[in-house]
């Protein structure tokens, strides 16, 4: 349920109503606004009766929370959550680009890409260093040592890393170099590693499953925020149909759906739901036009000898142009891109 405090309530009222929700074995998720407090109870509350709350001194009103998805929902939630980060934001008029190879495949390639997608107007650099790959027998990452040569091409470019994080043990590691976990669409319902990244205050970019819904995707990420970490970005990065034709099938009409039901910010991976760098850009193009609030894709200087999605991967010359009709677009729907020396 959602408890509304009054306009003006002293902190005292709202500790108060805090310690009345923990006792009630229900989690409590307050908003402080700058001029009204929101506190989300959640949990098993079924048995809990609204006048419970509306009798404590400060409290407006207790709404129930229709949607199954409780901290996600602009139930909970009406205004668009922003977040900010080095040199940028995400969740408001800025449309940020998060860009970078598949793999980190050694200190010059990563050093040289993340030059390049800076140049051309990247926000973040993106790379992998742990791989869930199909094969077992396929590349599996460079692992703390690729983490390393991220951590100099931030200090280099300035630009802030968001690295796929694959298991639980990695988490403690990884902290001490990634701004953003990514949360791969395979490890969307691994629920223990969830609970694990609520636990942490390390945003988290989080990928829809490719066989996931659209509830079960907000249901998966409320594992995040009610563990205490809401700083998560929504993406959509395809799902996998009948279609043959792409590696995926770009869900378009999740942009706007996911602006409707939910707060959090949505971003869009036109690399992995088509597979293919020939369509990267259009796919781009029409993720800013339905209102996605940031884009992540993947580059790479000599696709055809990538290691991993060479084929879906633009060089920086084709990233480069993408990046200028990004920007048309987003400017025809009264959104911006990051100034290229916000990173600086």
């Amino acid at each position: 349920m959602m408890i509304i405090m009054h306009p003006g309530a002293p902190r005292e009222q709202i500790d108060a109503v805090i310690a009345a929700v923990e006792g009630h074995k229900l989690t409590a998720h307050p908003i402080f606004g700058v001029e009204q407090t929101i506190i989300g109870a959640v949990g098993d509350g079924h048995y809990v009766l609204k006048e419970t709350f509306e009798a404590f001194p400060g409290v407006l009103e207790v709404q129930r929370i229709s949607k199954p998805y409780k901290l996600a929902s602009r139930q909970f939630h009406e205004q668009d959550s922003v977040f900010e980060f080095n040199g940028f934001t995400i969740g408001g008029t800025e449309v940020p680009i998060i860009a970078g190879p598949c793999s980190v495949e050694g200190r010059t390639q990563i050093l040289e890409v993340a030059q390049a997608v800076k140049e051309a107007g990247a926000n973040a650099l993106r790379g992998g260093v742990f791989k869930p790959r199909t094969s077992p027998y396929a590349f599996q990452g460079l692992g703390e040592e690729g983490l390393e040569y991220m951590a100099e091409a931030r200090e280099k470019t300035g630009l802030p890393l968001v690295v796929e994080v694959m298991a639980v043990s990695q988490i403690e590691m990884m902290e001490k170099y990634v701004d953003i976990f990514q949360l791969g669409a395979r490890n969307m319902q691994n629920f223990n590693l969830l609970r694990a990244l609520g636990e942490t205050r390390t945003p988290v970019l989080f990928k829809r499953g490719m066989s996931a819904t659209i509830e079960e995707m907000l249901m998966a990420s409320e594992y995040i925020l009610n563990g205490g970490n809401h700083r998560v970005i929504l993406c959509e990065r395809g799902i996998r149909t009948f279609e043959t034709a792409t590696r995926n099938t770009t869900d378009i009409n999740a942009v706007p759906v996911l602006k409707k039901l939910t707060h959090l910010p949505v971003v869009i991976d036109p690399s992995h739901s088509t597979g293919d760098s020939a369509y990267v850009q259009s796919i781009a193009r029409a993720g800013v036009a339905a209102g996605a609030d940031g884009l992540i894709v993947e580059v790479h200087q000599d696709p055809p000898h990538a290691i991993s999605d060479g084929k879906q991967s633009l060089t920086p010359e084709a990233f480069a142009k993408m990046v200028k009709q990004v920007k048309a677009v987003a400017e025809a729907v009264d959104r911006s891109l990051v100034p290229q020396h916000a990173t600086a």
